[in-house]
């Protein structure tokens, strides 16, 4: 099936298992300590590597001397440069390790020491004595700016757009703001680490690993080991979080797989915690200026933004700021530009919400500035420029819920009652506010396939490469299974993460359901086709029950299947949708903070997230990824800064003791609320997107909050309490704002 045509009235339209709030059904397996990670795959008992990273962040290795750690207690093998196999080039289907001398970034594997047991490989790391000749790095995106260049499409999007004349537009404009917001550089920071077990049989490849998209992986680990792709199988089961940062394969299984293929052992290669943060990905920092013009009324006349991220030299993703700004408000004259920076820093990739969450901190703040400077209410400035078609492209919305999600947030969170007047809201020592921002991400689909058996037993098994994340997607699948056979949860069984199932995407981009979930619907589907077919019953007769029902005759499902069962394959292509209509997923943020009148200090006191995704299509879950996606954002907003060592390319605060992550402490009251939408372009399940939205927009919302709770506008993330501070010394020095620590 595609989505090229509208997907019509379908059996999941019915009330049924799909969109209940269910438990998941790896739950159980998972607080039992049952469900399998990549490093945890003990009956192949593997020796264990270590790998030993460079100290400095550009130059080369003079030398690197191994004789001591090849000495050392159970050590069977230290690969280096020198020893390392053959490997294709880098790009999308390489990712080469120890391919020479060079040294890219601070952090980069230049060893791996292998041997009988984890702690002797780590002491022998230790024994491995690198020469380096360093070379004078570039560390600083600021200073580097005038090196910047447009960086290639991103997946066929642009990099620059443009329409109209912003520069005029802007100039005769009665109001407007022109400001620039700065993001800092954020890690994943999941909670299993990146992990591999390396097993090869003859010259077929089995990877238990942690990755998102299996499908993908084989490809690069083909390429980068030059060998065929079917080859390659890997395994990942269970996933303990990703946002992103499993979306490559790392240096992990490249190396763990090549020492394997050396020693013709079980290989496992774990990274601690301080080795994730500079051997895989992160998200860049940002440079981003926003300029909005409106006349009186608070129509929009112009918008632009410009945006400045950096990767490594060779490396062409970039942050995709501005995307969001293209069609989440009308405007006549409008400019969106991206700017790329080639800097010695470990790389930079997608984390969650690539594009609209970092890009939204400084749109959605920048509107909140336009308002103020307009004294209208922010709500009712975004539903004033309510656009009725993508404003670039001209395409129709397949749907578009924003201000209903505006109108219900400021309904259910009080908004009414907030003073528009910044530092008037006192709770005895704290200063309190309110703030919001609109939520906007995307809807993607890709190709994937799925298969669906039903046994003897009456028991449905669907399988897939699509891989969980934490998500839910063993639970979503079995409701739609469930729900298109009439069975109950308990006779479906989902298996996931393997390469030797058919075909899906995997976890990312927020593309996961729609992809695998329609897959599985048409596998479902056939089956169904199969089952009247040997039942001799035509296409109207009713699924229930574990029976089906048509010319007066019901006929148990298991009578149907014969001894062996019936299998049937499914396939799901986006077909031309995406480009007839602007699919997204909306949704409106609201929080309140308070602020410590003498300390500067900002504690989120409540917040709000209500949003639009097509039908839901399991409430638990998908409420679940919304309030991890908002507090994705609090983080974002508040604590999240990994800190650049502008004199040595490193990072300082390269573990989760310095690196702070939100977490359950820092957030009090949240909630988000979902309402009622059905997008019958969007995929089978008429659903949309959800695993990102969540922290689109919600970092803004709590940096709004703390401007009116304070009259401080920070513009550089995290804010901080030295950043309130020096705002409102600032504002006691040049007398421009009333000095909201004194105030009360």
């Amino acid at each position: 099936m595609n989505m090229t045509n509208p997907v019509g009235p379908t059996p999941l339209d019915k009330p049924g298992l799909v969109g209940q709030p269910l438990d998941r059904i790896d739950g159980p397996l998972k607080v039992s300590g049952r469900a399998t990670y990549a490093a945890e795959y003990h009956d192949e008992h593997p020796l264990y590597g270590f790998v030993v990273q460079a100290a400095i962040s550009k130059g080369r290795l003079d030398e690197i001397d191994t004789t001591a750690a090849e000495k050392a207690p159970g050590v069977r093998l230290v690969l280096t440069y020198k020893n390392a196999l053959k490997q294709g080039p880098r790009g999308t289907s390489g990712n080469p390790q120890l391919e020479g001398p060079s040294i890219d970034h601070h952090g980069q594997p230049i060893a791996l020491v292998v041997a009988d047991t984890f702690e002797q490989a780590r002491a022998a790391a230790y024994l491995v004595k690198p020469r380096y000749a360093a070379e004078k790095g570039e560390y600083d995106m600021g200073s580097s700016l005038a090196k910047s260049f447009v960086p290639k499409s991103n997946n066929g999007v642009p990099a620059d757009t443009a329409s109209g004349d912003l520069t005029a537009a802007f100039t005769n404009a009665p109001v407007k703001v022109d400001v620039t917001y700065t993001t800092p550089p954020q890690t994943h920071a999941m909670m299993e680490p990146h992990a591999t077990i390396a097993v090869w049989n003859g010259d077929s490849l089995t990877l238990y690993t942690a990755n998102q998209m299996l499908m993908r992986g084989t490809d690069m680990v083909a390429g980068t080991l030059q060998i065929p792709k079917d080859k390659v199988r890997m395994v990942s089961s269970y996933i303990g979080g990703g946002f992103g940062g499993k979306l490559q394969v790392e240096a992990d299984a490249i190396l763990a797989a090549m020492a394997a293929k050396v020693l013709q052992k079980p290989v496992k290669v774990v990274l601690t915690r301080q080795q994730i943060f500079e051997i895989t990905k992160h998200r860049t920092d940002t440079i981003q200026r926003v300029k909005l013009a409106a006349g009186r009324d608070g129509t929009l006349t112009a918008i632009g933004h410009e945006s400045w991220s950096n990767n490594t030299p060779g490396d062409t993703f970039y942050e995709s700021a501005a995307q969001a700004t293209r069609s989440f408000y009308a405007a006549p004259n409008r400019m969106t530009a991206h700017r790329l920076v080639t800097l010695d820093l470990p790389h930079s990739s997608s984390m969650r919400a690539p594009g609209e969450a970092v890009g939204l901190l400084a749109l959605e703040c920048a509107m909140d500035e336009l308002a103020a400077a307009l004294n209208m209410d922010p709500i009712e400035l975004r539903i004033k420029n309510e656009p009725q078609e993508d404003p670039e492209k001209g395409r129709p919305f397949s749907t578009r819920s924003f201000v209903p999600c505006l109108r219900k947030g400021a309904e259910l969170f009080g908004w009414s009652k907030r003073n528009a007047t910044p530092g008037q809201v006192k709770d005895g020592a704290w200063l309190v506010g309110m703030g919001m921002s609109g939520a906007i991400r995307g809807n993607p689909m890709l190709t994937a396939k799925a298969s669906v058996t039903l046994d003897k037993n009456g028991i449905a098994t669907v399988r897939s490469s699509m891989t969980d994340i934490g998500t839910g997607s063993y639970t979503i699948l079995a409701q739609i299974a469930a729900d298109m056979l009439s069975l109950p949860m308990a006779r479906v069984r989902v298996a996931l993460g393997d390469t030797a199932f058919p075909a899906a995407p995997g976890s990312g981009g927020s593309f996961g359901a729609n992809s695998a979930g329609s897959a599985v619907y048409d596998a479902c589907n056939v089956l169904r086709g199969k089952l009247l077919q040997a039942a001799n019953l035509p296409p109207d007769s009713t699924f229930n029950n574990g029976n089906v029902t048509g010319l007066g005759r019901t006929v148990s499902l298991t009578d149907l299947v014969g001894p062996n069962g019936l299998e049937a394959d499914g396939a799901a292509d986006p077909g031309d949708s995406r480009k007839a209509f602007n699919q997204q997923s909306y949704g409106a943020h609201f929080a309140e903070v308070g602020v410590d009148r003498d300390t500067g200090e900002i504690r989120l006191r409540r917040m709000l997230g209500v949003f639009t995704a097509g039908r839901i299509l399991n409430a638990k879950t998908a409420r679940s990824q919304a309030i991890g996606g908002m507090t994705f954002g609090v983080g974002a907003a508040l604590t999240e800064d990994l800190v650049i060592d502008k004199r040595f390319g490193g990072f300082v605060n390269h573990d989760l003791a310095e690196y702070h992550v939100a977490v359950h402490a820092d957030i009090p009251a949240i909630d988000a609320v979902f309402l009622p939408e059905l997008d019958d372009h969007s995929s089978a399940m008429k659903s949309k997107g959800i695993g990102e939205l969540g922290i689109c927009g919600a970092g803004a919302a709590v940096a709004n909050a703390v401007y009116n709770a304070t009259g401080v506008r920070i513009r550089d993330y995290p804010l901080t309490l030295d950043k309130v501070l020096n705002g409102w010394a600032a504002a006691n020095k040049t007398g421009d704002a009333v000095s909201q620590r004194k105030a009360g």
